[in-house]
């Protein structure tokens, strides 16, 4: 039943069947500051690059998944979260809003937190002012996608071709009952991934209360990682088991495909992706592999593959590369979605509007070692 509510609710699936896999042009803009008047201007030219939002988003609601992981408060290299690891709360602000001047009617903004407190607590702690948000002409909601949430029950969704880890997943309501669902996310490496981008992005959408614990619990402030990332737990009865048991248990085989699977049952229908000052080396300050990188960026796409794909050739790096090579740990998800046929990885096929892929590429310089593969 789930799986009809988001075909009721969500927007078209991007990618048709074809001959070839889909490709949609990629925008890039060099952004020297997270002011938000020089944010709001970029991006306003970048999406406008892309045909602009007000087709798309005019009289609708508006999901927007960001990438807010772990503790706003933690720092990272002695920069704040925004500056580092997390996506600016200027840049979030700036989507808002040109989705409200686009006419958006609701504008929810989702992350799955590891706290029980109100979620307001969790985007103040990083920085972001919720009295500019609500000063806008459309309804703007925040929401903890770690459990139920404001909604009443979860919504299991069947992965499109029977799913690469698990054939369905279950998921918070504001991931289905929404007509345009934004990945705003970091440029960033990954020690899993290898990268985190639009699509890393989406990892986070399972609610922990079902994937943190091998038994519900609302109240959960773990991680998926037993059950996503090493695969030394199993969901709770009632809920959709492995598809291959014996699969391994490597995270670097685990987590790009549940990436691929979360994509498939949620699709992003706009990929933006905040490449104005970052790290490498890892996803986070729990790492000590991190250096500072300044790309002066922000890229915008409407397939996630492409917009990923681009993006890691910004970085340095071989979207197209095999299995343990290159910024890849273990297996490369742009081409594990590649192949299920979400988008192309080769950024030869891919229009590159606004910058050119050359004046934007700032080279990251991470691999991973040995020891983390």
């Amino acid at each position: 039943m789930g799986s009809l509510v988001l075909q009721a609710l969500a927007p078209p699936r991007l990618f048709a069947a074809a001959p070839s896999l889909p490709t949609a042009p990629v925008a890039l803009a060099r952004v020297d500051s997270y002011a938000l008047p020089t944010v709001l201007s970029r991006m306003e030219i970048l999406l406008g690059q892309l045909g602009g939002l007000k087709k798309s988003v005019a009289g609708k609601t508006v999901t927007v998944k960001v990438n807010m992981v772990n503790t706003p408060r933690q720092s990272a290299l002695g920069l704040p979260a925004g500056r580092t690891y997390q996506i600016h709360p200027n840049t979030a602000l700036a989507l808002a809003i040109l989705l409200d001047r686009a006419g958006a009617k609701r504008i929810r903004f989702v992350e799955s937190t590891f706290s029980t407190a109100p979620v307001e607590e969790f985007f103040v702690s990083g920085g972001w002012n919720l009295r500019a948000f609500a000063a806008l002409g459309a309804a703007v909601e925040f929401e903890d996608t770690r459990n139920l949430g404001k909604g009443k029950r979860y919504h299991r969704i069947k992965v499109p071709g029977g799913g690469s880890l698990f054939p369905a997943y279950d998921l918070n309501h504001s991931y289905v009952d929404c007509d345009v669902y934004v990945s705003l996310a970091k440029l960033k490496n990954h020690q899993a991934a290898g990268v985190t981008l639009s699509m890393k992005n989406n990892f986070g959408i399972t609610p922990t209360a079902l994937y943190g614990k091998s038994e519900p619990d609302e109240n959960n402030t773990s991680s998926r990682g037993t059950m996503f990332h090493d695969g030394t737990e199993k969901p709770a009865a009632g809920l959709p088991q492995e598809i291959d048991p014996a699969s391994p248990r490597r995270v670097t085989y685990r987590v790009p495909r549940h990436t691929v699977d979360a994509v498939e049952i949620r699709p992003i229908d706009l990929a933006l992706i905040d490449g104005i000052e970052t790290i490498s080396g890892g996803e986070g300050p729990w790492h000590r592999s991190l250096v500072r990188q300044t790309p002066r960026l922000l890229i915008a796409g409407r397939n996630p593959v492409c917009t990923d794909a681009i993006a890691t050739a910004v970085m340095g790096y071989d979207p197209l590369a095999a299995p343990g090579t290159g910024p890849f740990p273990g297996d490369n998800h742009l081409a594990l979605a590649a192949k299920r046929g979400l988008g192309t990885n080769d950024p030869k096929r891919i229009e590159v509007v606004g910058l050119s892929l050359r004046e934007a590429r700032h080279p990251f310089g991470w691999e991973p070692s040995a020891r983390n593969t």
